[in-house]
């Protein structure tokens, strides 16, 4: 039994156990004897009851609340999705006979349940009205419902022969009702022994047009459809602005976005950042926008993604995992693979859970509890630390070959130009016009993840290795900075580098920002850097100086279009033969 057990005596739990025992008609949405049944049991304990049952008419669970309330229990090895109903619907009690309230309909859109029928309790114990309803596809929520005939239904659901048998007076008492931004069917109230609508039909037609109504909302996204949220104890425009990014990251992962959400709060709630009313509210709006992920802005601690994942089926990831997913995604040498798994491993290492799958994990965690269980998770985890410690050896092997060849470049004293700068900035386009190259470009946040060296012959004959190398972002997670590190001392060997910043992006000025702060974590904030400002070409001719005039001795390029290359290619001449002037002066 879930809920409020407490204050029960023996006699009072195998009453309520009872309640197992009980089969309903698979055909039928709740029978004359089960809600006869449920209201004894209601009126005896003088608490509202409420069961599970599958669309086999077995009992799963059984729940028992207060006076005002009782609480389904969640059930994780139910078959919930997006796209089709948990296969259980929800019948309880009520002490007196009322129309449904937001309260009471909410657990159709939080459970995906198939129906919801609340029983009434006479004042003698007999099961009064039933009341009944379910959910409208999404597309249902803006139409009127017919005023004489069921014709409200969604198309292709099979009107239920109980109604169909009833009078027109009857079917004008079905309604559609909006709460908390839901759709629901209400029926009318009925006595338990007349409510034969046919259940498997009902469920069955309402299944399809779910499906139907999917795939005409259908967004772009081979990945599936999101829900971005963040939360912010600041301002509503610095959350706007990361929102943006945070849509781009989810465009670069191959997600369509279907929401945003910003919440301001005073304090970010400790177990489930947002609170968890606020939770409950987004669960049911993943729900009928038929989201496949929710994606939060922050980073949450392990804590905070094993409640959320114990709350909703709907995978859960944060800002962090869908970095790495992008990184994953992208990687395409031997080396880039290794480090990106690395990374993703470290990160899940803490977030192995005792049940279920979080939603934030390819892992899968023991099954709770003590025992067999526990040792099977300590098993995985034990594996994830063995395969942490061989990709480490690996990258260690990896960085010994890359400090050869930069001794070798050393030896015959070549120097080393990197360009850096914020993902999508348009290094690798840069690199591919300055050495005529064919390195992978995309209008994409971290298209390039491998490094690559490529010769170039400046102005005065001299002959440098330019890099480009992987794209900055504000928050980087610290796994995946650790991970690339061995790629990162490429930066350090480097005697100029080169910051390439996207011109025509409305927060350039926090980008720059961001890559000096993550140069400053590496420490390579003491090498020599030229600014250089991409795709000038989007930007007005009046307010380039202006951008120019706040950073000095910064340049603009635009490298797409091969315009302003001469200039940067003078620009890093110059600070090159500064830096030999330099070494001869000592």
């Amino acid at each position: 039994m879930h809920g409020n057990v407490l204050g029960l005596s023996h006699a009072d739990k195998q009453r309520v156990e009872r309640l197992y025992r009980r089969r309903v008609p698979a055909h039928d949405i709740v029978s004359h004897e089960l809600a006869r049944e449920l209201a004894e049991a209601g009126h005896v304990l003088s608490r509202r009851i409420g069961v599970l049952v599958d669309r086999a008419g077995r009992i799963e669970a059984v729940a028992i609340g207060d006076a005002r309330r009782v609480t389904v229990p969640r059930q994780p090895s139910a078959p919930s999705g997006r796209d089709r109903f948990c296969t259980l619907r929800w019948i309880a009690t009520k002490d007196h006979d009322e129309p449904l309230t937001a309260s009471d309909l909410s657990p159709l859109a939080l459970h995906r349940l198939d129906a919801l029928a609340v029983v009434a309790v006479e004042r003698d114990g007999a099961p009064g009205p039933v009341r009944i309803a379910h959910l409208l596809p999404a597309e249902e929520r803006e139409r009127k419902p017919a005023k004489d005939t069921p014709a409200a239904l969604p198309p292709g659901v099979v009107v239920p022969r109980g109604l169909a048998a009833r009078s027109a007076p009857r079917q004008r008492e079905i309604e559609d009702v909006v709460a908390d931004g839901e759709r629901y069917r209400l029926f009318p109230p009925r006595p338990a022994s007349l409510v034969d609508d046919d259940f498997l039909d009902l469920i069955g037609a309402l299944e399809a047009e779910f499906e139907r109504t999917r795939k005409r909302t259908k967004v772009a996204g081979k990945a599936g459809r999101a829900i971005l949220v963040h939360v912010t104890t600041g301002s509503r425009l610095a959350a706007e602005e990361s929102m943006d990014e945070l849509e781009e990251l989810s465009g670069s992962s191959g997600l369509g976005v279907v929401d945003r959400i910003v919440q301001r709060r005073q304090h970010f709630d400790p177990r489930t950042l947002m609170g968890a009313g606020r939770l409950e509210d987004l669960i049911i709006l993943a729900s009928r926008l038929q989201a496949d992920y929710i994606v939060v802005d922050q980073n949450l601690s392990p804590a905070q993604a094993r409640a959320i994942a114990e709350s909703t089926a709907i995978k859960v990831i944060d800002r962090s995992q869908l970095i790495l997913d992008i990184f994953a995604r992208r990687a395409r040498t031997h080396e880039g693979k290794i480090q990106v798994e690395l990374a993703q491993l470290k990160y899940l290492l803490p977030r192995l859970m005792t049940r279920g799958d979080s939603g934030l994990s390819r892992l899968e965690g023991g099954i709770g509890g003590r025992g067999p269980g526990e040792q099977k998770l300590e098993v995985d985890r034990r594996r994830v630390r063995d395969r942490i410690k061989s990709l480490e050896k690996m990258l260690s092997g990896e960085r010994t070959r890359r400090q050869q060849r930069r001794a070798r470049r050393s030896e015959r004293d070549v120097p080393v130009v990197s360009i850096v700068g914020y993902t999508n900035a348009g290094k690798s386009t840069l690199l591919n016009v300055l050495t005529k190259s064919e390195v992978f470009v995309e209008q994409r946040m971290f298209a390039t993840l491998d490094p690559s060296s490529r010769r170039l012959r400046l102005p005065r004959e001299r002959e440098v290795v330019i890099n480009d190398t992987v794209g900055f972002i504000r928050d980087l997670p610290k796994d995946l900075l650790a991970a690339f590190r061995a790629t990162l001392e490429e930066i350090a060997d480097s005697d100029l580098l080169v910051h390439l910043v996207d011109m025509a992006h409305p927060r350039h000025e926090a980008q720059i920002k961001a890559v000096e702060a993550i140069l400053e974590e590496l420490g390579d904030s003491d090498i020599p850097r030229l600014l250089v400002f991409n795709k000038a070409d989007l930007v007005d001719a009046e307010q380039r100086p202006e951008i120019l005039a706040a950073h000095d001795g910064a340049i603009a390029v635009a490298a797409a279009k091969k315009e302003g290359l001469t200039q940067l290619l003078r620009a890093v001449d110059e600070r090159l033969a500064g830096r030999d002037r330099a070494r001869v002066a000592t």
